[in-house]
């Protein structure tokens, strides 16, 4: 069993920036990527951003490309999603996740371990 629980979010200013963490336990052996998702209301959830755990490629949708930065700290079995300039559009409720197979990082249906959710609400 892998537990991912998430911290950062929150509500900030139109243009301001956020960063939000995900730290992964138990049995992580085996990650092949991790990923960022958000879901606002009355929405699907959506892809944001992935990071190939063994290479440290990046992915990212084209809504947050040069606007956001997902790294990884493989010691602390942490992902972390840097987000700048921040529109009111990003508004959502941000979910990370971890895969262990090979597959569409960008397709929730690739991972297996979702974390609990942290709200993100930006302001015009």
């Amino acid at each position: 069993q892998v537990q991912l629980v998430q911290s950062g979010g929150g509500l900030v200013q139109t243009g301001g920036s956020l960063r939000l963490s995900c730290a992964a336990s138990g049995r992580t052996f085996g990650t092949y990527a991790m990923g960022w998702f958000r879901q606002a209301p009355g929405k699907e959830r959506e892809f944001v951003a992935a990071i190939r755990w063994g290479t440290g490629n990046t992915y990212y949708s084209d809504s947050v490309t040069g606007r956001f930065t997902i790294t990884r700290d493989s010691v602390k079995t942490t992902v972390y999603l840097q987000m700048n300039s921040l529109k009111p559009e990003d508004t959502a409720v941000y979910y990370c996740a971890r895969s262990q197979v090979t597959g569409p990082t960008s397709l929730p249906s690739s991972y297996g371990s979702w974390g609990q959710g942290t709200q993100v609400t930006v302001s015009s």
